[in-house]
């Protein structure tokens, strides 16, 4: 439990040291709100993400970094842990302007939401169609801007083996904007906690980023099997990596 103390008490700590710095950039964000991601997120990067992983224990590699383009993309990873957000950041470049699709009940925790705002992530009611809409058309809207989007479309985390279909739709951000996927694959990151919750312990976590997935000429065929072939990229990454991926139960029926 004592790395988990300290995790805690480094948050605690951390988010009074750091409300001036936030209000500042909420303040930016009224302004531009690309200035301020741009500022929030290589502080972020280093007095947040970084540290806490750090003080988790969690050894982090990173492969594929070289296949992240400079344009705006949509990153889409299989989701298994609380911690999957902070190892997608630190596995993506600190500059990149990047915001995560999050569930909408975290946009009312104190503190954490106000960061996920400069950060330009957007908090999804899969629960109410039109707000989930908004949601993502404003992503869209993002996207066409110059931000990047990260969504994990399994739409919850897998507590089980393998990674579970991909929602319907979950691709709505490339499929509008001709921005490529970028798939990317998370192994490890449920041995920090989830696994042994609540307490925190350490582990390895390896984050490959595979090869973008082009979308800008899909014909409408091909966009309805987009989510399946983002899919079917992550499992082979994963399987590659020694990772057991069996077939949903879905599938099978």
């Amino acid at each position: 439990m004592i790395r988990t103390f300290f995790v805690l008490l480094y948050i605690g700590v951390g988010a009074l040291l750091f409300t001036p710095v936030c209000l500042l950039l909420l303040l930016l964000r009224l302004i531009s709100p690309k200035a301020a991601s741009k500022l929030g997120q290589p502080f972020a990067y280093y007095a947040a993400f970084r540290p806490i992983m750090l003080l988790s224990g969690a050894r982090l590699k990173v492969e594929g970094r070289e296949n992240i383009p400079k344009e705006p993309v949509l990153f889409a990873g299989n989701h298994r842990s609380m911690y999957d957000i902070l190892a997608g950041y630190l596995a993506i470049p600190a500059l990149h302007s990047t915001g995560f699709i999050s569930k909408h009940e975290i946009r009312h925790v104190p503190f954490l939401s106000w960061w996920m705002r400069i950060l330009n992530c957007k908090f999804l009611n899969r629960k109410d169609p039109k707000e989930g809409l908004k949601t993502i058309q404003s992503a869209i809207a993002d996207v066409k801007v110059g931000f990047s989007m990260f969504i994990m479309p399994e739409g919850t985390r897998n507590r089980g083996e393998g990674v579970m279909p991909f929602k319907a739709g979950s691709l709505k951000i490339a499929e509008r904007t001709g921005c490529p996927v970028v798939p990317v694959a998370m192994i490890g990151t449920d041995d920090i906690l989830e696994k042994h919750y609540p307490k925190i312990r350490a582990s390895r976590v390896t984050v490959i980023i595979g090869e973008p997935i082009p979308t800008a000429e899909l014909s409408r065929d091909e966009k309805v099997a987009l989510p399946g072939v983002v899919r079917d990229r992550i499992v082979e990454m994963l399987a590659a990596h020694g990772v057991s991926c069996p077939e949903p139960e879905e599938a099978k029926a």
